[in-house]
């Protein structure tokens, strides 16, 4: 029974394809192993709150700039890498791309990417603040417990939900501002982008697991999508990316301090119905439209930290 169960087991399994030869196939493997997606998000939130910084007449030097970014980056490539070290088997199911899944890198090989990225992160950002060293600091032990036994809270779709938007909403963007102002005082429009931030990373949280129900359910994760079904968790979804958008333009409407109101108004009520738009084409039951409906509601999230920025620079430029 247990060689008949393994050879199952096997034959579940994609073929693995060849270990990286050039530098450039390990570049892109590496690539695909940091989770892009992510890793664009990431760039996005240290750029965009040092220009609200700057535009709130705190002067950012090109070091502290990329020395910040590359701290980040680091804790990024350590979270999202040590996530896929626990998830192998998941991930053959789920998101066989992946280079551990598909067997373009080792487990040792992971590993050591995850140890050298976690050391680096922590150093980069000590060597800057106080404050990035706290902000990249606690990401990292918040994606530890995410993803790590005998914790490992993304069994649990509370606490797997409450880990992603902690670390995207609210501990980056507060401690970015903190970092880049050495500590000044936190102003409104910080926080409108942060609470923007912090519920539209739950409905990210949410919605990523609707197309992983396959893997998730073979290995008991648990997930809000598979407690209460894919459409359920869609809608719920949609009305949470639809409350971040209106509550924006009421932000722009009621005259939200250094940022230029019609700007908020206008560019969100169009991503906003954009929203709308592309959301009534998804079909469920394909997997690929809805891994590209996700990955549109990425780029709306990408699309934040541009626009808020810009409205703060219209902002600082008229006033």
């Amino acid at each position: 029974m247990n060689s008949r169960f393994s050879k199952v087991s096997e034959a579940a399994a994609p073929a693995p394809l060849p270990t990286p030869e050039s530098p450039w196939d390990w570049l892109q493997a590496f690539w695909k192993f940091s989770r892009p997606h992510t890793i664009v998000g990431t760039t996005l939130s240290v750029l965009g709150i040092a220009a609200m910084a700057i535009a709130a007449q705190s002067p950012i030097s090109g070091i502290n700039g990329l020395g910040t970014l590359l701290a980040c980056w680091c804790g990024n490539v350590y979270i999202v890498g040590l996530n896929q070290l626990e998830d192998v088997a998941i991930d053959r199911i789920n998101k066989p791309h992946l280079p551990l899944a598909s067997g373009e890198f080792s487990r040792w090989q992971a590993r050591s990417i995850v140890l050298v990225a976690g050391v680096l992160a922590l150093v980069l950002a000590a060597w800057q603040s106080s404050y990035l060293l706290a902000t990249v600091g606690l990401s990292i032990i918040i994606g530890t417990l995410y993803s790590l036994p005998p914790i490992r809270l993304k069994r649990f779709p509370f606490w797997a939900a409450l880990c992603i938007f902690t670390v995207r909403g609210a501990i980056v963007n507060l401690g970015l501002w903190l970092h880049f102002t050495n500590g000044n005082a936190i102003p409104p429009q910080v926080w409108a982008l942060t609470l923007f931030i912090v519920l539209f990373t739950v409905a990210i949280a949410l919605f990523k697991d609707i197309p992983d129900t396959a893997g998730d359910r073979q290995y008991q994760i648990m997930t809000f999508t598979l407690k209460l079904g894919q459409q359920h968790v869609f809608n719920i979804t949609r009305w949470i990316v639809t409350a971040c958008y209106l509550g924006m333009i009421l932000a722009g409407m009621a005259g939200l301090p250094g940022v230029d109101r019609w700007l908020l108004v206008t560019t969100h009520g169009l991503a906003l119905v954009a929203f709308w738009w592309h959301s009534q084409s998804v079909g469920l039951q394909d997997k690929a439209c809805v891994q590209r409906f996700y990955q549109f509601i990425w780029k709306l999230f990408f699309l934040e930290y541009l626009l808020v920025p810009l409205g703060c620079w219209l902002s600082s430029s008229l006033g």
